[in-house]
């Protein structure tokens, strides 16, 4: 059989292309390449070479239409035993390629073409075409014979002159087909077949053969005739041949002469389409197939079988695809291959069967003969059989699915990917099938396998090395242990005949995923920036305790990737898993991350993984220059081999394997959870930027403080990188933001620009918080046991943020450069984040705290109680202030009683250490309207000593901080004392007066300071915010709020003046009286008295008043017989109204009959009482009557003896 046969193949004539001399290879491909495109050669081309000896037989020659195809052979091939049946087999040509400069014997070159062409007897014309003569060479006028000098010139001039050759050589072979046809038809000639020679040599067979000369002669002119371009009359002399071998019953030269006949109607309607020609050739080739046939039946005992003509008719029908039974043509021819007695034959014939399923799309069963093929070829035991075998094994791995990386192209790759818009990571689910497919697992496994043994046969370790990485990686789950071990073996010695560095595109174990790409740590975070705003560090921090929030809006990318900024000359880590499913150890060499943008220095790294194990490794370099950096996979050494291992592979691995289409998951084989995927962020580098790293003075550790403990801490910052630091800014984060007082920021600002290598030290002053119940609990238990609970939990320490940036110079210089490198270096800041490590220490605690007040009535005189001094501090004209006990003691403007207030704290030190804690009050300076001045004077108490593990009681005075008038908002039911905002329904007034109530206590609180000190170097202050709203919190209504109505006496001798008084109400004052002389009155006398009420609410309140004296046992002295006090004017009853927030006044006369000490006593039964005074008096009944009764005064009588 022969290769590569069609219908069209009887036309053709075949020339040997042979090498004379030395001709280098590449030389003689470019030559052989010069002959293919001059195959075909019309025939009125060689008219000029044409030279008509004799009437020509081919009478019908079509000279304007017809050609010559010819078909060159490189190299030749040895003669057919088959020549005489099919013309078209002989080499009827011969031309042989020189190369002069290689060989410059001409002579020589001439010798040595003889002696080539003679083994080609049946060649007609022999030419020998010499290139690149040299000038000796051309100018040798020695003619020599069939040799033809191509001087040098461009490869344009060649071609012409190659294809005038051509068009000799085929005038030649026409006007010799024409000799030996009219030969041949004149004196008849002797044609035998191998079949011919079997037969034997009686007289019955003589005479058989004698009368079917003929009919054979009749088919050869006719093959002739169709070498020579003239298929009308192939097609008249082929008819008759067929009428005389039927005649003779001459099978296999009636098929011959029937297969002549269907190429000549092929060539002679060679351009048109005709369904009746198409019929006509499907119908006349099954004859032709039915005719081999049938001469193989003929003769069983024949050792040269006609079957390998049938099988080559078969192809050439299923080669033309003119019928739909191609499959079953070429099913039927694969049957026939069993029958086949040359090994040579069966290859051919399946090389052909695989070549033809291939054409037709038939993949897989190409791929079925294709292994056929490599296991004829694996049955020789030689290298050349084997390298032919592994390669015919490489073209199947494309259907098995088992192809190497390297012939799969990125164009494949790409057409079966499908662009996600929901998900833009997954592939497309053929391309999963493509690159791991399960269903096939014992036939890739047997493939690669071939391939194994076919590459170690044919010496290519590089090829063995492939198969066996492809078989142990994709199909380890289905290898035992012994198996996966004789791999490894096989991967180690391919290896050992390896060059050292040799790559492979397919790579074996381990297998490599991404697990993280870590942001950069806190000395090294990077953030956005915006040059153009003046506060260009706004926005980085996020606004709350947390430095990162998942509610927080990230900037989307267009295939939906993270941006990742990396910075040249900085190292930086990517941390990836690797897996080792089989049972051997594995070492892997040196592992590093591949780069391809050429931007990035990987630092390798070796790995030992056991048996069936997984391990999360570090992977890190440092960027070179500025672009973008693609990180596609890691670059691994391992079993002698360098290889690329991507991350896409092994996430289609890792997705199959969730799909059911791939045997195993290798990570979870190795017992490592499932994670998400994680994809390559889009990786950018910027030029360089500063580097400020910190630490504390003293030492990096906890700052261990007890609770309200104040400390200075240093922290220093250094520049590590090689930008000076332009701009810088610092700011807090995270909790406990109020415990960090100050902080120099000025001392900052004075350093910049910092340089690379310099330093600055900033200030801070911290202050510890408050623990919480659980904490407290927690911090005593841990000093309890003498670990001094010295662990800083986590997340409740404040942070420093310090943003720093280059200078804005070199923003401009970039926005003039248009580099987009520079300009995304100058909207990108650092952010160096300081955690202030603050281990708060449980110091005093507080037990519990109550409020205690004493009340000491007044004496009327002549200077009433200013209710306008609303929070009792005294005027400038105040007396008594040189004494500590007085400043304790204030009046109570809205009752016009003496009063002590004070709040009991009772603190326990559970620490040990001994505390000493100190009162101060802070009084407010006379100008209250310039909030910027500070308070005027500081005035300390006593020190209070409080030992460990015992507890004491701190007293810290109060003043009164009543409210000014009393408004029914007091009384809304979601009153609390920390209430900072009001209902949706409150109106602005209810608001302002809760503002009112909260900065009271915040005045209170903030005047307040109770300190403490441990030693020489520990102190600090108590927070007793929360001590005083424990304390007031169920008296909040009663010590707060004002009465309804406020009552008080005074004596109206000198009555302008008190008026005069009541009409400027700041040249009054509420003055502790240094002696009680003006406030005496003496017996027997007319005293004129004066009963002042005022209305704290803002609504009018009418009311019934009336006025009682009592002597030292309680007594009404005014009423009944026994009344020792007269009196003038009217003292019950006395109905008024008294307008909002305004007073009204009473006068009457006392005339005191005995001295003594007597009580004044003002009470009044307020009339049609609204909510708020229902509310303020805690009525429970809405007909109950409202009471109001002022405090008791005081009235010392002076007897006149």
């Amino acid at each position: 059989m022969e290769p590569d046969v069609s219908i069209e193949t009887s036309c053709m004539i075949r020339i040997a292309v042979l090498p004379i001399g030395k001709v280098p290879p590449p030389l003689l491909r470019d030559y052989h390449s010069m002959l293919l495109p001059h195959h075909t050669i019309p025939l009125s081309t060689i008219s000029s070479f044409y030279t008509e000896h004799q009437k020509s037989p081919f009478a019908h020659q079509p000279w304007d239409t017809g050609s010559l195809q010819f078909k060159f052979l490189l190299g030749g091939s040895p003669p057919s035993p088959w020549e005489d049946f099919q013309p078209y087999r002989k080499f009827l040509s011969v031309i042989g390629i020189c190369h002069c400069p290689s060989s410059p014997d001409l002579d020589h070159v001439i010798d040595q073409f003889n002696a080539a062409s003679k083994i080609y007897t049946s060649a007609l014309v022999l030419r020998c075409f010499a290139f690149c003569p040299g000038d000796s060479q051309l100018d040798d006028g020695k003619k020599r014979e069939n040799l033809v000098l191509f001087p040098p010139a461009d490869r344009t001039m060649q071609e012409f002159h190659l294809h005038t050759m051509m068009q000799d050589i085929a005038a030649s072979l026409l006007m010799e087909f024409e000799k030996w046809v009219l030969q041949a038809e004149s004196s008849g000639t002797l044609l035998k077949t191998p079949l011919d020679s079997q037969a034997t040599l009686s007289s019955e067979e003589v005479i058989k053969a004698k009368k079917r000369r003929l009919a054979r002669a009749q088919k050869t002119i006719g093959d002739y005739c169709l070498l020579a371009g003239s298929p009308v009359d192939a097609n008249a002399h082929y008819t008759t041949a067929l009428e005389l071998a039927r005649l003779t019953a001459d099978y296999f030269w009636y098929a011959g002469a029937l297969e002549g006949s269907v190429c000549a109607i092929l060539v002679d309607q060679i351009g048109q389409k005709d369904t009746g020609v198409e019929d006509e050739v499907r119908y006349r080739y099954n004859n032709v197939i039915t005719h081999y046939r049938k001469s193989f039946i003929q003769d069983n005992v024949q050792r040269v079988s006609p079957i390998t003509f049938e099988l080559e008719a078969t192809l050439k029908l299923a080669r033309r695809k003119l019928i739909k039974e191609v499959v079953e043509l070429l099913t039927n021819a694969a049957d026939g291959a069993k029958s086949l007695i040359d090994t040579n034959d069966r290859l051919i014939l399946y090389v052909e069967i695989a070549r033809l399923f291939g054409t037709l799309g038939y993949q897989r069963k190409a791929a079925f003969f294709s292994r056929q093929v490599a296991q004829l070829y694996l049955q020789q035991e030689n290298r050349f059989a084997a390298t032919s075998a592994m390669q015919v094994l490489g073209m199947t791995t494309k259907a098995y699915r088992v192809q190497s990386r390297a012939s799969i192209t990125k164009h494949s790759i790409s057409n079966e990917t499908e662009p996600g818009h929901a998900d833009s990571g997954k592939l497309h689910h053929l391309l999963i099938v493509s690159l791991f497919e399960s269903q096939w697992s014992t036939l890739q496994m047997v493939v690669l396998r071939e391939i194994l043994l076919s590459a170690v046969r044919a010496g290519d370790p590089l090829a063995a090395w492939s198969a066996a990485a492809r078989l142990l990686r994709s199909y380890y789950p289905l290898i035992t242990p012994a198996g996966q071990n004789g791999l490894a073996s096989a991967l180690k010695s391919a290896a050992e005949r390896l060059p050292s560095g040799t790559r492979c595109a397919d790579p074996a174990l381990p297998f490599i995923r991404v697990y993280s790409f870590p942001l950069h740590p806190s000395q090294m975070d990077i953030v956005k920036r915006n040059p153009a705003r003046e506060d260009w560090w706004a926005g980085s921090a996020p606004s709350g305790p947390f430095i990162y929030t998942p509610f927080s809006k990230g900037e989307p990318t267009k295939n939906g990737k993270q941006d990742l900024v990396w910075i040249v000359g900085e190292p930086v880590q990517v941390f990836v898993e690797l897996a080792n499913p089989c049972g051997f150890d594995l070492k892997v060499d040196n592992i590093y991350l591949s780069v391809q943008s050429g931007n990035f220095d990987a630092f390798p790294l070796s790995v030992d993984l056991p048996t069936n194990s997984s391990e999360v490794i570090m992977l890190s370099g440092i960027p070179t220059s500025v672009g973008p950096v693609e990180i596609p996979g890691c670059t691994v050494h391992c079993f002698g081999v360098i290889t690329e291992h991507l991350f896409r592979d092994v996430d289609n691995l890792l997705l199959g394997a969730a799909q059911g289409l791939v045997l195993s998951d290798p990570f979870r084989c190795c017992g490592s959870p499932r994670l998400k995927n994680v994809s390559v962020p889009n990786i950018s580098v910027i030029p360089p930027l500063p580097l400020l790293v910190s630490h504390v003075v003293g030492g990096d550790g906890a700052i261990v403080l007890y609770e309200g403990e104040i400390r200075d801490v240093w922290i220093n910052l250094a520049n590590a990188g090689t930008i000076a630091v332009a701009q810088a800014h610092i700011s807090l984060s995270g909790k406990n933001q109020d415990s960090v007082i100050s902080i120099g920021y000025e001392k900052l600002k004075s350093a910049l620009p910092l340089k690379p290598g310099a330093e600055v030290t900033i200030p801070l002053t911290l202050k510890a918080w408050q623990l919480g119940l659980g904490e407290s609990d927690t911090a005593a238990g841990k000093g309890a046991s003498g670990s001094m609970g010295r662990t800083v939990k986590d997340g409740c320490c404040p942070s420093l943020l310090v943003h720093y940036a280059v200078s804005l110079a070199v923003f401009i210089l970039a926005a003039m450069m248009h580099s987009k490198a520079h300009s995304l270096q100058l909207t990108i800041r650092r952010r160096l984040i300081v955690p202030l490590q603050i281990c708060v220490l449980q110091g005093l605690s507080f037990v519990k705290a109550r409020l205690l007040s004493m009340e000491i009535p007044a004496y009327v005189g002549e200077s009433p109680s200013n209710p306008a001094n609303v929070d009792g501090n005294p005027s400038n004209k105040a007396v008594g202030y040189g004494s500590k006990i007085e400043r304790l003691v204030k009046i109570d403007p809205f009752r016009g009683s003496w009063g002590l207030r004070f709040l009991e704290l009772e603190m326990s030190n559970p620490t040990d250490m001994v505390f000493e804690v100190s009162v101060s009050v802070l009084e407010k300076p006379s100008n209250e309207d310039n909030v910027s001045v500070d308070y005027a004077a500081e005035y300390g108490y006593p020190k209070t000593r409080i030992d460990r593990e015992y507890f004491s009681r701190v007293l810290i005075p109060l003043e009164h901080f009543k409210l000014p008038f009393l408004d029914d908002s007091f009384f809304s039911k979601d009153l609390q004392l920390d209430e900072s905002t009001s209902g949706k329904n409150s109106s602005l007034s209810e608001r302002n007066t809760k503002a009112e109530l909260n900065a009271s206590i915040k005045s209170l609180v903030s005047r307040i300071k109770v300190r403490w000190q441990s030693g020489q170097n520990s102190c600090g202050e108590l927070n007793i915010t929360d001590a005083i709203r424990v304390a007031l919190q169920s008296s909040i209504m009663d010590i707060l709020l004002p009465d309804p109505l406020t009552f008080s006496f005074r004596l109206a001798r000198n009555v302008s003046k008190n008026a005069a008084n009541l009409d400027s109400p700041k040249e009054s004052s509420t003055n502790i009286q240094p002696s009680m002389s003006n406030s005496s009155v003496i017996e027997h006398d007319m005293t004129p008295m004066e009963v002042l009420v005022r209305n704290n609410t803002k609504e009018t309140i009418k009311m019934n008043l009336s006025v009682t004296c009592r002597d030292v046992a309680g007594q009404n002295c005014v009423e009944g017989t026994k009344a020792t006090v007269l009196w003038a004017g009217v003292l019950s009853g006395i109905t008024i109204e008294v307008p909002p927030l305004e007073e009204i006044k009473h006068s009457f006369f006392l005339y005191f009959l005995v001295p003594g000490e007597y009580t004044m006593v003002a009470a009044a039964v307020i009339d049609d009482a609204n909510d708020v005074l229902r509310a303020r008096a805690k009525c429970e009944s809405p007909d109950e009557p409202i009471f109001c009764r002022g405090p008791p005064f005081h009235v010392r009588v002076i007897g006149t003896a």
